[in-house]
């Protein structure tokens, strides 16, 4: 195998900051996230002692990212809208306390369309949080059935009422090729989603993840020709009320693209604090990823032990710094400044050029000095063109 230098960064990336909260008021039997439900005494969040465990984390980070600015703040679950406001004004109090935080920083927080969290959103809004993502997932009431969420269509349509009252940064996120859903059905949940008037959507295909009950017991989903048809038909009904698929799943209003997850596609750093969050952290002279303990009683119980929260850590090759930017920023519509590889990696962008030239040869994107991007073909089938940049595609022996 050819083994490529260990390249330097001239420049360290955008930091965000990732905030998890592992617990859910019940498990959809679709989600493979890091989520639980509450269990125990009188079924609560065992608040106090989790943010006090989040506090800690940050402390304990500080060393990794000492000086550097936080562009994005993001709480995601799980279900971070079943902690109280005063407890999200702790955690941002910490944050603030311990790290340089941009000006006009956009702060996200995830949210079910459940009465009982729906009921906080304006409190919420006074601790900081300026920008929603909402869990609707569909409006059709027998597929929010099917997908086992705890609110029903008339709480989505309540909880986006009661957003719209304090944010005017909301992003929704909704599913599509449902279990028996039709492309009626499917058309009529983009263009109510649509019609609500918020400025960002997140619209993504179910699909059937391991270690989740749709797994083991598969529902009839709609096949390959029905759900390219529903997709064809979300990017005409979203293009229509002028929003811009920017990203796979992603579709913004005029500059509303979301900041958190742009650093993302972009390989920019970001430090993911809470059970079960993952880190990508870069230095001078490497980059590394992290994982926290994933159970949330073993990360409390390391956390009032003041040990370390971290259970895995490994620093990224020459050859994982290469396929990974690729990953992310050809999900992308625009593609990404050549130039960005470069900085972003360590490596000249010549170390992928014979990827490159294949893609472009298979129709898949198309590159140059200034721009790289994935064409409509490229789009469609993703999965092949990400795969041309494997690393054990281009290892040599």
């Amino acid at each position: 195998m050819l083994v490529l230098p260990v390249p330097k960064l001239k420049a360290l990336p955008p930091l965000g900051l990732y905030i998890h909260i592992p617990w859910c008021l019940r498990k959809c039997p679709y989600c493979d996230f890091n989520s639980h439900e509450i269990r125990g005494e009188n079924g609560q969040v065992p608040e106090e002692a989790y943010v006090a465990a989040l506090i800690r984390d940050l402390e304990a980070s500080l060393s990794d990212v000492w000086g550097r600015r936080i562009s994005s703040v993001f709480f995601g679950g799980g279900t971070p809208s079943l902690l109280s406001a005063q407890a999200m004004g702790s955690i941002l109090t910490a944050v603030r306390t311990l790290f340089p935080l941009e000006h006009f920083a956009e702060v996200t927080l995830e949210a079910n369309p459940g009465t009982f969290e729906a009921q906080k959103f304006g409190d919420f809004r006074q601790t900081g949080i300026n920008r929603l993502s909402i869990g609707i997932q569909s409006f059709n009431p027998k597929h929010l059935r099917a997908l086992g969420r705890v609110h029903n269509d008339l709480e989505a349509r309540q909880a986006i009422e009661i957003a719209l009252r304090n944010f005017d940064n909301i992003n929704l996120d909704l599913m599509y090729a449902l279990p028996e859903q039709t492309l009626e059905d499917a058309q009529a949940d983009i263009e109510i989603a649509c019609a609500q008037g918020v400025p960002h959507l997140s619209i993504y295909h179910l699909t059937l993840e391991p270690n989740t009950l749709f797994y083991r017991y598969p529902p009839k989903l709609p096949d390959d020709e029905q759900s390219s048809a529903m997709q064809d038909a979300i990017e005409q009904i979203t293009t229509h009320h002028q929003y811009r698929n920017y990203e796979t799943s992603a579709f913004a209003r005029a500059n509303k693209e979301s900041r958190h997850n742009m650093n993302y596609w972009l390989f920019g750093d970001y430090l993911g604090i809470g059970a079960g969050a993952h880190s990508k952290i870069s230095f001078a002279d490497k980059i590394v990823r992290q994982m926290r303990y994933k159970q949330p009683k073993e990360y409390l119980t390391k956390a009032k032990a003041n040990e370390s929260l971290i259970q895995t850590q490994h620093e990224l090759t020459s050859e994982d710094r290469g396929f990974e930017f690729m990953m992310n920023a050809l999900r992308l519509t625009g593609g990404f400044e050549t130039a960005l590889f470069q900085e972003r990696t360590g490596l000249p962008i010549t170390s992928v050029q014979t990827q490159l030239d294949e893609a472009e040869q298979r129709g898949l994107l198309v590159h140059d000095i200034h721009r790289i991007k994935p064409t409509v073909l490229g789009r469609r089938f993703l999965n092949d063109l990400l795969q041309i940049f494997l690393p054990e595609k281009n290892s040599i022996g």
